[in-house]
């Protein structure tokens, strides 16, 4: 399997303390945020700031993912030039569109070269967050190889449609199953939206049973409280775990037999049942759940 992105935790990249806590606050992904985290007059400190600390903090353990500004901004470029040194293991790019990922995907290769990096190393995790990103959302992720994910934006894809953002996501319900399916077939990862009220965890819960429903296989976070929910709700349960190997090992049985579809509790059993419980028992072992 891939590498886990079950959630990914955005910290703002003006605020030292933070930048410094972030490695041991159990998220699989971190995000230094140099874009909505950061106020104007602060870009520029921001930005030294984090490069500082992805060069001296020990990030090993998690996922080093670097928001940088839009490019059609004054700093989207500058952010790529510095950070990119300091080699992130992703930049993700806010309202990204196929031009300024192929452009960007430029960039890398020239830093890369002259900071002696291995080629292609930097990934980039395009944010889908328009209505532009959402009809195009494939041809996004295909712009460039370095594509590993996207996320999914929804409070600027709603306030570009001019429409209401609700706890329930019923207005997302579309955009979610678009960039889900984009992401299947092209084999990344679907990382959903935050849900933002931090002390509703019922609603958290059920926001990330809806993403997990429909194909998510993560999703971001904006507070450290909000990761045990999250990892809890896309963890295999108990009780898929023991389908999944009771799958596996009638198959292996009907295999001994020359079946290649056979029965199990009187339901058959075929190629996507088969690899579904793959996954599930791969996901468990990832987890720590079986052995």
């Amino acid at each position: 399997m891939k590498k886990l992105r079950r959630t990914m935790l955005f910290m703002p990249g003006n605020n030292p303390g933070m930048l410094q806590s972030a490695p041991i606050l159990g998220a699989d992904s971190v995000i230094l945020d140099l874009e909505d985290a950061v106020g104007l007059t602060e870009k520029d400190s921001a930005r030294t700031l984090v490069k500082e600390a992805v060069k001296f903090i020990d990030y090993s353990q998690v996922e080093l993912v670097v928001r940088v500004n839009p490019l059609d901004t004054e700093f989207g470029l500058k952010d790529i030039d510095v950070i990119a040194r300091v080699k992130p293991d992703s930049l993700m790019i806010p309202k990204a569109t196929e031009e300024q990922l192929k452009c960007i995907e430029q960039m890398l290769t020239v830093i890369e070269e002259e900071e002696g990096f291995e080629k292609g190393y930097i990934k980039l995790m395009p944010i889908v967050e328009s209505a532009y990103g959402l009809e195009n959302v494939y041809s996004i992720i295909n712009s460039s190889k370095r594509v590993v994910a996207i996320l999914l934006g929804a409070e600027d894809l709603t306030s570009d449609f001019g429409i209401k953002r609700t706890k329930e996501g019923e207005e997302i319900f579309y955009a979610r199953n678009k960039v889900s399916t984009a992401c299947r077939a092209a084999r990344v990862d679907a990382i959903d939206t935050p849900f933002t009220d931090t002390n509703d965890y019922e609603g958290l819960v059920k926001d990330t049973l809806k993403a997990k429903s429909l194909g998510f296989t993560g999703k971001a976070a904006i507070n450290p409280r909000q990761i045990d929910t999250i990892h809890s709700v896309l963890a295999p349960t108990e009780i898929e775990i023991r389908y999944a190997l009771r799958v596996l090992e009638a198959r292996d049985e009907a295999k001994e037999k020359g079946l290649g579809v056979f029965s199990l509790d009187g339901k058959m059993v075929d190629a996507p049942i088969i690899n579904r419980a793959i996954t599930t028992v791969q996901l468990a072992r990832m987890l720590g759940i079986i052995s």
